[in-house]
């Protein structure tokens, strides 16, 4: 008979309450076990004494006839110092998926494409900038003469008059 010290749970619905057992491997997750040797309620904070609870002595005589802790009531062990944990390395774990990783490089592409539209556009605004300034010396060359022109009409008009 292989025993495990895991979790049954307990409490209503989305109110959950987990006793901490020893029980038959091959029994159902709430069903029948051989002895309650802890209590774990994740409705308390993380700080609260209350939070888990663990019968020490207990748990070292199943770990001492051989009996296996669940992932989280080895964390829970490690926690209190009753059995150290080996922590494992997923390094995989913060990196996105492909899915991400591709609307990633969608965006990455269009903000670049819209970078290049603005430079475009701030290169022909500074050059449509330059280009009037350039011309408008030689417009007012060209304005000035015909305005001149008149003048002296007016001038001739007053000689001969």
């Amino acid at each position: 008979m292989a025993i495990s010290l895991r979790l049954s749970r307990g409490g209503a619905k989305k109110r959950p309450y987990y006793r901490i057992v020893a029980a038959d491997s091959r029994s159902p997750r709430d069903g029948k076990f051989l002895e309650q040797i802890g209590t774990y309620n994740p409705m308390l904070a993380k700080d609260d004494a209350n939070r888990v609870r663990l019968n020490e002595d207990r748990i070292r005589y199943w770990l001492g006839v051989g009996a296996q802790p669940t992932d989280r009531v080895a964390r829970f062990l490690d926690v209190a110092g009753i059995k150290e944990r080996a922590p494992r390395n997923n390094p995989k774990k913060g990196e996105p998926g492909e899915a991400a990783k591709q609307r990633a490089e969608d965006k990455a592409a269009k903000l670049a494409e819209a970078e290049e539209a603005a430079k475009a556009a701030a290169e022909e605004a500074a050059a449509a900038a330059a280009a009037p300034a350039e011309e408008a010396p030689a417009a007012a060359e060209e304005a000035a003469p015909a305005e001149e022109a008149p003048a002296a009409e007016s001038s001739e008009e007053q000689a001969q008059g």
